[in-house]
């Protein structure tokens, strides 16, 4: 489940530590809106998180699959206990259970699922 300890640890006083659920050679793809932020490596990604203003951000998950070495998350984001918009993402494993491939969309507007 490591895109679940990722988000949470995303959401951590030190996000810098979801750097332990990649593997050194992650390939990622952030389409947030406006942006798209893309890296090759856990340094890449680490530069997005330096990169990110602090904030009381919280990502909860309403929904979670895992199909083999594919996991799958959906849900919204919180910020201040106020939803700024949803995410889909989805992440294949490597063997060693590291997310090597990631992709995640946010977006401010649409939420598909109905919130808790």
């Amino acid at each position: 489940m490591a895109l679940l300890e990722y988000m949470a640890l995303m959401d951590s006083e030190d996000p810098s530590q979801a750097l332990s659920q990649l593997d050194p050679q992650i390939n990622f793809l952030l389409a947030l809106p406006g942006t798209a932020i893309r890296g090759s490596s856990r340094e890449d990604f680490a530069n997005y998180i330096a990169g990110r203003r602090p904030n009381k951000r919280v990502h909860h998950v309403l929904k979670h699959h895992l199909d083999g070495d594919v996991e799958f998350v959906y849900g919204v984001v919180t910020e201040e206990d106020v939803t700024t918009g949803a995410f889909l993402s989805a992440a294949r494993l490597s063997p060693d259970g590291k997310i090597v491939r990631y992709h995640s969309s946010f977006d401010t507007d649409l939420v598909v699922t109905d919130l808790p």
